[in-house]
């Protein structure tokens, strides 16, 4: 690495990394495309970059997420391959971290010129350069187990069901995923989870994706009450950490996952009957069925929770009390001020109703006894 190499390295990230204007963009990009020679360091900062925000809390499917968001599939491409190169000088991590690693996107064959990769490698450094702290997940060494794969493989399907604005198209996606979210069943995976270290819960991420995030927020943290764990929404980054001890962890994730495909399936058959009925206002249709559905759903949770409480044996609940109170504990340390994901803007009243009864038709399967 030479002098003029790095040279040209630092005077692109000044002109570009600082602040938000194209002109500064353009100058670090011309600057790079100009010196082949400087592509190794710049693949090394961007390394260094990752590295960075491992340290700051952040996780692979963390950073993957919000590059989808705020930017272009050609930044989630560059994102995958900068981890990718930054695995081998990382520590060793559980099977979440794992999963997440096998999930990354592989990126297609660079087709673009100098200048305009060199634009996208500066935009998502910019990115990057800019992740706040997130609170450290650490979680207990176990035997990698495949479900998560297909947890990823099911989000996809559910993003592009909700992002169609064609109802058959939806109709079709949302099969598939059921069709998945019954191969991995929430029990089976409940009973194949390894035991968790005494008084030691975990935590993990899970996107709150838009549209409607908010209704989504309120259902997964009323998934994640039923099963003893606790959820915090982080509206800004787009995802919710839930607290809890691995095999809740696990039944939280495929739960929530089941729900929102049953969901997305009763939304775009309950909205293509109110269009036949000749009824146009798509949007705030489905903002109020899914708030309605989570609502309702949040209520029979509840409900089956507080039933499986009362049949458990009487010496089960000390113990059910030692881990809720664990659980706790981790949360509060975690996030210190947290406050509740509330309902706005529900302001459809066939919305409503449609989302209040496709609630009640969903499969909430309860989660066995504990012998």
């Amino acid at each position: 690495m030479s002098s003029s190499t790095t040279s040209t390295v630092e005077r692109a990230f000044r002109a570009a990394l600082y602040d938000d204007n194209d002109s500064g963009l353009d100058t670090g990009a011309s600057l790079l495309a100009a010196d082949p020679a400087a592509d190794g360091e710049l693949a090394r900062r961007g390394e260094e970059f990752v590295a960075t925000a491992w340290r700051r809390g952040w996780q692979p499917a963390d950073v993957v997420r919000l590059v989808r968001r705020e930017l272009d599939d050609a930044h989630v491409h560059l994102a995958a391959a900068l981890i990718r190169a930054q695995m081998p000088h990382d520590r060793p991590r559980g099977p979440r971290w794992t999963a997440q690693l096998d999930a990354l996107p592989h990126a297609p064959a660079r087709g673009a010129d100098r200048f305009s990769h060199a634009t996208t490698v500066l935009e998502l450094y910019r990115l990057l350069l800019r992740l706040p702290a997130l609170e450290p997940l650490e979680e207990p060494r176990r035997e990698h187990r495949p479900a998560s794969r297909m947890l990823t493989r099911i989000r996809a399907l559910l993003a592009k069901a909700e992002a169609t604005g064609f109802p058959e198209e939806a109709e079709a996606l949302s099969g598939k995923a059921q069709e998945l979210m019954a191969r991995h069943s929430i029990d089976e995976a409940l009973l194949a989870a390894d035991a968790p270290a005494k008084d030691a819960p975990g935590a993990c991420r899970i996107g709150v994706e838009p549209p409607y995030e908010q209704a989504k927020a309120v259902l997964l943290h009323a998934v994640a009450d039923a099963n003893h764990c606790r959820a915090v929404w982080n509206e800004p980054l787009g995802f919710s950490t839930v607290v809890g001890f691995e095999p809740d962890l696990e039944v939280v994730e495929l739960l929530y996952t089941s729900l929102l495909v049953q969901a997305t399936h009763a939304m775009t058959k309950a909205e293509a009957a109110q269009r036949a009925g000749g009824r146009k206002r798509t949007k705030t249709f489905r903002q109020s069925f899914l708030a309605a559905y989570a609502h309702r759903v949040g209520d029979r949770l509840a409900a089956a929770a507080d039933t499986q409480v009362t049949q458990v044996a009487q010496d089960l609940l000390p113990v059910l009390a030692t881990r809720e109170t664990a659980v706790t504990d981790r949360l509060e340390r975690m996030f210190p001020q947290t406050t509740t994901t509330r309902l706005r803007g529900v302001s459809d009243e066939a919305g409503w109703t449609e989302g209040a009864q496709a609630a009640d038709r969903a499969q909430v399967r309860a989660r066995p006894r504990l012998d």
